[in-house]
């Protein structure tokens, strides 16, 4: 088995942390500023199938056992960490994957450091590295794949329908927007508009997923668990009157408050045998991002079976809010109705550290580029019985803005 060494050493304060990351593969993990920027591949371990979390989780754990770390910061993101990467479906061709990258620089609070990260046996390399300047412009369009407007609608259609006449309360459907990337292409210009535009979301890049989601799936630290539920959704208003309107339109509207308690009850079901005194706000409340609002409920508790992060996102994925409810039901009816994989869209990215402490996110957002520069965007909505298939359209068109305006 490989065994890693790892060493954390404070630094001056690091401001910007993407101008450190690689222009093509870069990695990094940021909101409000803070987080961390990667630098090279010194472990990847790959996964598929559907117990690749649980796989994930059992092989950090071996790596993390037999690392030998010595952290001077201590601080959430410091030691030994792993990038990671999840395929959404059980059965999708997507390999899931953790990265432990060569080199890690953060920055927490008032605190910075970075991270060398070695095999045992390997030299040192004592030199930080230097932040590159960013690659010529682009503009890219971004145009309809295999799911367009129209197929989109009859899907929502066909969705209802079959909410109406089956045992089946909610289902997630999404589509499709593709385009190419110049191979020359600085993927961390379209990082930087993200971060900048979505500061309160989770801004990532992990195997060539980039995004920003506003959706944490789990974050634990010290013990202590936590998650924020997203589930219904409206578009912001043009001045503030219209703004606030539509806020109080969201939590006026059955048809979103179904959906997100459909949402909240997935995710509560799947920590409560991790946390003996979970709990989550007795009302939803109205999540204002730059495009859109949505319903959010915040959970937390403290953890009474020392799972790690890893296993916490085993046990939630896939939520309500990105299949449906029933899961196996709305998970049936999503490979019926997408003609595409939807790839690491929608499943976990983050990060976990050696002590099985991380947090993940729920990969919206988001977009895949491989390394021939085809780019996929995703994007989806909540379906329920009284679903509105221009409505969810126009939903959809919401949630691919951030991908659609950082690299168009």
């Amino acid at each position: 088995m490989t065994v890693l060494e790892a060493e954390t050493a404070p630094l001056d304060d690091v401001r910007q942390l993407i101008p450190f990351l690689d222009s093509r593969t870069p990695l990094v993990w940021l909101r409000k500023g803070e987080g961390m920027a990667g630098i090279g591949e010194v472990l990847r371990l790959e996964f598929t199938g559907p117990d690749r979390i649980e796989q994930a989780s059992a092989a950090w754990r071996e790596v993390a056992a037999a690392a030998a770390v010595d952290d001077a910061v201590r601080t959430p993101g410091t030691g030994l960490v792993a990038f990671g990467t999840f395929a959404f479906d059980d059965e999708s061709a997507a390999t899931s994957t953790l990265i432990v990258p060569e080199v890690v620089i953060g920055r927490r609070g008032s605190r910075s450091w970075v991270t060398r990260i070695r095999r045992a046996g390997d030299p040192v390399v004592p030199a930080l590295p230097r932040p590159t300047p960013f690659g010529d412009e682009y503009r890219l369009s971004l145009l309809p794949g295999q799911l367009g407007g129209d197929g989109y609608r009859s899907a929502v259609a066909s969705a209802v329908e079959r909410i109406r006449e089956d045992d089946l309360s909610k289902v997630v459907l999404a589509r499709d927007l593709r385009g190419h990337l110049p191979v020359e292409s600085d993927l961390r210009r379209a990082l930087v508009d993200l971060a900048l535009g979505y500061p309160d979301c989770w801004t990532f890049a992990v195997d060539g997923l980039v995004g920003s989601s506003p959706e944490t799936l789990v974050r634990v630290h010290h013990g202590t668990v936590t998650a924020r539920v997203l589930a219904g959704t409206i578009s912001r208003g043009a001045d503030a009157a219209q703004d606030a309107a539509a806020a109080a339109e969201l939590v006026a509207s059955a048809k979103d408050q179904g959906e997100h308690r459909y949402a909240v009850t997935s995710v509560m079901d799947a920590l409560r045998p991790h946390s003996a005194d979970l709990a989550a706000s007795d009302e939803p409340f109205t999540l204002k991002l730059p495009n859109l609002w949505h319903l959010a409920t915040d959970i937390a508790g403290m953890l009474s079976d020392g799972s790690s992060s890893l296993d916490l996102a085993a046990a939630l994925h896939p939520t309500a809010a990105v299949a449906g409810t029933p899961r196996t039901e709305a998970l049936a009816l999503i490979r019926e109705l997408e003609p595409f994989d939807r790839g690491r869209y929608a499943g976990p990215v983050g990060w976990v550290g050696g002590d099985g402490d991380g947090e993940w996110a729920i990969a919206l957002r988001c977009a895949q580029v491989d390394a021939s520069g085809d780019l996929t965007a995703y994007a989806g909505a909540g379906i329920v019985a009284d679903s509105d298939p221009d409505r969810e359209l126009a939903e959809t068109t919401m949630k691919f803005r951030p991908i659609v305006e950082a690299f168009g």
